[in-house]
C-alpha cells in the first residue's frame, strides 16, 4: 500500500509540475503607456562618488479616468531602482522608501531634492553627463509609463 501511495504522489506531482511549466511558456507582459500620464523637466545626477547611487528627479502629471496607485520604478543602466521621500521617525527626518502612490484625475506630483525621488542603484558606468536614459514608471495592475532623463553630473544643477 505504501508504494501505491508513493507512487500516486509522484504521478500527481509530476501532473501539478508540469501544468506549472505549461503556465510559465505563456508570458504575459503590460503594456507600455498609462493613458493620461506625462513626466517633464526629467533629470537623473549621478553621484560624486562612483559606486554610490543616482538621483532622478522629473514632475509627474496624471490625467487619466482610472484610479492608480505608483507603486514601482526602473532605470535603464541601473541593476534597481528605489522611490524615496522624506518622513518623520523617532523625532529625526529621515530618508524612506516611499509607499505607493495614489493617482486619480488631475493628480501633479515633484519628484525634487529634498522630497520624493527615485534612488538608482549600481549606476553602469557608460551612463555619462549629458547623455539621457529611461525612467520607467510601473502602477498597479503592472502597466508602464516610460520617458527620458538627461544625466548630469553630481555638481549640475538639480
Amino acid at each position: 500500500m505504501k508504494r501505491f501511495m508513493a507512487g500516486a504522489a509522484l504521478a500527481i506531482a509530476t501532473i501539478g509540475l508540469a501544468a506549472c511549466d505549461n503556465a510559465t511558456d505563456e508570458v504575459v507582459e503590460a503594456p507600455d503607456g498609462v493613458p493620461g500620464m506625462s513626466a517633464t523637466n526629467g533629470r537623473m545626477l549621478l553621484a560624486p562618488v562612483e559606486g554610490n547611487p543616482a538621483a532622478v528627479y522629473f514632475d509627474l502629471k496624471y490625467d487619466g479616468d482610472r484610479a492608480l496607485s505608483l507603486s514601482r520604478a526602473a532605470v535603464e543602466g541601473a541593476e534597481s531602482a528605489v522611490m524615496h521621500e522624506y518622513g518623520e521617525y523617532d523625532f529625526k527626518v529621515q530618508m524612506m522608501e516611499m509607499l505607493p502612490v495614489p493617482l486619480t484625475k488631475g493628480t501633479e506630483l515633484t519628484f525634487e531634492p529634498g522630497g520624493k525621488h527615485i534612488m538608482a542603484m549600481n549606476v553602469s558606468p557608460e551612463l555619462k553627463p549629458g547623455g539621457t536614459t529611461e525612467v520607467t514608471l510601473i502602477v498597479s495592475g503592472g502597466d508602464k509609463y516610460s520617458f527620458p532623463v538627461e544625466i548630469r553630473a553630481a555638481g549640475d544643477e538639480r
